[in-house]
């Protein structure tokens, strides 16, 4: 049409008795409360939808004629009070930390993370990450936790995704609207927008403060589209893991440098930071030089912000962790030598590692935090192992990496239709017993008919959401009706009897969706008797410079395109959070099968396990503690000796023999009511064994007590006195550095062979300070019995005390000690630094062996 087109934007007037439904649109508490998203959509479904389930991008489109309708509409008034009463409730409870901790009222978390995942209306989340870190917030807001989040707005979040009909994946980007997203402008006192500046080579950044609320939980944005920015500088927070490696390293130093100069600004004081990956860990720099201007030296500066500098890894592999060339990072930090009072050499070798040459960011991270955790038990190890060059001299097995197993936000991703059931059967408390095993052995109680009724109608949910989905995706790609009816055969919402095998997750090659297809012919006898149907479903996005990660979407949609695969393997485009919810909860098995040891933790098994899905996996990451040889399946992982090939081989063989020998006859072992008792039960035990263990509630209770305490406590020990005690333990570390290399020790008893029991032992030991004082060290006997892998097994420490000086100079330390064991023992001498001040007593990385 002729004539140009002007745009105009007509926003509906909240009637007075609704004037709180946009309090409800602006605080992620929707997002785990479903009937708060009903409310909204009940008021136009259709446009709920198009809406993409946003509550603030709703209520400016929503028409004026049924917002006035529904003032006066006395069952919408009743579901709108309802909502409210529960909101008004819920943010007046006082924290639930205080009945088992005493965190100081005074203290506050700050949590740095490149992406949160909260739900589908802020999209400024890519995968796992972000869902973590967004449960990890919605906990935090449950248990009253005094916590903020830092993280970027991002204008395009990561992509939206389509498949074609050769299987190829299409990234689409969709660039947000910000008056559409739960997000407001913060504003300071003199009620100008809050903005801060960000110095890169020569020129400053200035970033937009942008808040969210999430519950009780504040989240801070930092937004560089600002017309005061060069276009360039503009983009810079465009896109979520977009753009080059200068994107990406401008990204960090925004978010780890903005986000200290942030609550600086907002006068938001932590006494804890953590960095959640390490994107964030050049905020380290930004508090050290804070410190450096109230007085302190480059070293004490470190002590200080180290000592509640709480850093968390996920990645398992070297290769993993972010990096960047040293003179890239000379580059963007060659005006901060004289900011820290060091030279820009000391500054790189904060990022160095013996084995590459590039500035790593976890590296920087370790170094300046004194608390480290990966994310499962099996990912401590590995972490320990892969970081284990910051502490040279620790045995891994002892160095300062521990773990917190990840968990998942219960009334995020278990669905609503299970909590009339537990109302019913294990009483109204369920929700604030999250943690109690015994309240969720009372899961037996309910009676297997009932049980399997809300598992069929969460399956028949989820057919409904996924046809709809295939639908779109069909008709995009010129299919016919014939065909999709084909293709949706087994997926039939009306009669959800096919045993349902869900793979949701991104594609990445150590994930290895296309396992299943190893073996055609064995996976076509599991999957296409007709008297006992398998369907499985698939689901994943591939980052798209990841060109592997596409080939094994390709690869499914391919296989699932065979005549005798055709509509029993499906290939679903879009995965994101709605869908995700769906699948968690309505397919009947959840399939899992990384290379080990690579899945750091994975969330999506815990959050199929809660509503009853059964997991099938490889026994790594969450599910190496998880599996219980009854409430799933296991995949013992092959040999790390075996080559790739015969790994693969011998692994999806297993999975096979489950599948066939125990999955399928076991879910159509059918009784008389119609499902199988058997496979009932094993549900019930999988909700009755992993809820009460895997959830964020357990998970963050863990961060409190290992680590948010602690670094608080040491916070307020090293910063009293104008920090003298962060100034006294650097100049000590430094002293006790200058003469490590030239500490000595030797053995002046006489060892013994054999001994009776009961008698005593008389251990001494030399030791050559070099102007080191006695009690700058510790020397120990280690005892335990002997073992396969050369460490002392079951091992205690005793401690050797300070007898006197020797002649010569050395100085003499001994014990006597009576063996408490019979047998064979291996015993061993160390000595390693010591002071009262250090958070953990290997943190120097130092320790000399006899």
């Amino acid at each position: 049409m002729p004539g140009t087109p002007f745009l105009l934007e007509v926003n509906p007037q909240i009637p007075l008795r609704l004037r709180r439904l946009q309090e409800l649109a602006n605080n992620l508490w929707y997002s785990w409360d479903r009937p708060t998203r009903t409310l909204f959509a009940r008021l136009h479904p259709s446009l709920w939808k198009r809406a993409q389930h946003s509550p603030k991008a709703f209520l400016k489109r929503v028409s004026q004629w049924r917002l006035n309708e529904a003032a006066e509409d006395r069952v919408f008034l009743n579901a709108y009070n309802r909502v409210l009463s529960a909101y008004d409730t819920y943010h007046a409870q006082t924290t639930r930390l205080k009945e088992t901790t005493d965190f100081g009222e005074g203290d506050l978390v700050a949590y740095f993370c490149f992406e949160f995942g909260f739900h589908e209306s802020l999209p400024i989340y890519s995968g796992g990450l972000g869902i973590l870190a967004g449960d990890h917030c919605k906990t935090a807001s449950d248990l009253g936790l005094n916590f903020v989040g830092i993280g970027l707005l991002y204008h395009q979040g990561y992509f939206n995704q389509t498949i074609d009909n050769e299987g190829n994946q299409h990234a689409l980007y969709t660039t947000s609207d910000f008056d559409d997203l739960p997000i407001s402008p913060l504003v300071r006192k003199d009620g100008a927008e809050l903005r801060v500046s960000v110095p890169l080579p020569g020129r400053n950044v200035l970033l937009k403060v942008w808040q969210a609320r999430v519950g009780h939980v504040r989240l801070f944005l930092l937004d560089s589209f600002l017309p005061e920015n060069s276009p360039a500088d503009r983009d810079i927070a465009h896109r979520l893991y977009g753009g080059d490696r200068t994107t990406r390293i401008e990204q960090e130093i925004l978010l780890g440098i903005g986000g200290v100069r942030a609550l600086a600004a907002l006068e938001v004081k932590p006494t804890v930071w953590h960095i959640n990956e390490g994107h964030a860990a050049f905020l380290a720099f930004e508090r050290v030089r804070m410190l450096i201007e109230s007085g302190l030296d480059f070293s004490g500066a470190l002590e200080a912000v180290a000592a509640n500098t709480v850093f968390t890894t996920h990645t398992p592999v070297p290769a993993g962790h972010d990096h960047f060339a040293e003179d890239t990072v000379r580059h963007y930090f060659s005006s901060w030598p004289p900011l820290l009072g060091i030279p820009i050499e000391q500054m790189l070798g904060m990022g160095r590692t013996p084995a590459s040459p590039e500035f790593n960011m976890s590296a920087l991270a370790v170094r300046a935090s004194r608390f480290h955790n990966g994310v499962s038990a099996i990912h401590g190890e590995v972490s320990s192992r892969v970081l284990s060059n910051m502490w040279p001299q620790i045995d891994p097995t002892e160095n300062p990496i521990g773990h917190v197993t990840n968990g998942v936000h219960v009334p995020t991703f278990l669905a609503p239709e299970w909590y009339d059931l537990f109302d019913r059967h294990l009483g109204y408390g369920w929700k604030q017993r999250l943690t109690d095993p015994e309240c969720w052995e009372g899961i037996h109680a309910i009676p297997d008919q009932q049980f399997w009724a809300v598992r069929q109608a969460l399956k028949s949910q989820l057919f409904s959401q996924l046809r709809d989905r295939i639908s779109e995706q069909h008709a995009r790609n010129h299919g016919s009706q014939a065909h999709m009816d084909r293709v949706l055969r087994l997926a039939n919402p009306a009669n959800p009897q096919a045993l349902t095998i869900g793979f949701a997750r991104r594609f990445a090659t150590y994930k290895r969706a296309h396992l299943l297809f190893e073996n055609l012919d064995w996976l076509r006898e599991i999957v296409c008797d007709e008297q006992r149907p398998v369907l499985f479903m698939f689901a994943g996005k591939a980052h798209p410079a990841d060109r592997p990660g596409q080939d094994m979407i390709r690869r499914v949609d391919q296989v699932s395109r065979m005549a005798e695969f055709e509509g029993r393997i499906l290939l679903v485009e879009g995965y994101d959070l709605r869908l995700a919810r769906r699948l968690v909860s309505g397919v009947d098995v959840w399939l899992n099968n990384p290379i080990y040891p690579l899945e750091a933790s994975g969330t999506s098994g815990m959050k199929a396990a809660l509503n009853g899905v059964i997991n099938l996996s490889i026994l790594d990451g969450w599910w190496g503690e998880g599996y219980d040889g009854s409430n799933g399946w296991g995949i013992k992982p092959v040999a790390d000796s075996a080559d790739a090939a015969r790994r693969d081989r011998e692994e999806v063989r297993t999975l096979y023999e489950i599948l066939q020998d125990s999955v399928v006859p076991l879910f159509y072992e059918t009784g008389p009511l119609g499902f199988s008792p058997a496979w009932v039960a094993m549900a019930k035990r999988s909700i009755a064994t992993l809820l009460p263990r895997f959830n964020t509630e357990r998970m963050l209770g863990e961060y409190v007590e290992n680590f948010y305490r602690p670094a608080a406590r040491q916070w307020h020990r090293l910063s009293r006195d104008d920090y003298a005690p962060a100034k006294e333990l650097a100049t000590w570390k430094s002293n006790v550095r200058g003469h490590w290399s030239r500490v000595r020790v030797r053995r002046l008893d006489s060892q013994q062979a054999r001994i009776s029991f009961g008698d005593a032992l008389r251990f001494e030991l030399a030791v050559e300070l070099d102007g080191l004082e006695p009690a700058d060290i510790k020397v120990e006997l280690v005892l335990g019995r002997p073992s396969d892998d050369d460490r002392p097994h079951n091992a205690k420490q005793f401690e050797l005390l300070w007898m006197k000086r020797l002649e010569g100079g050395e100085h003499l330390y001994a014990i006597e000690l009576q063996p408490e064991l019979c047998g064979k023992i291996d015993y061993r001498f160390r000595v390693y630094p010591n002071h009262a001040l250090l958070t953990h007593p290997f943190e120097m990385g130092m320790m000399l062996w006899l």
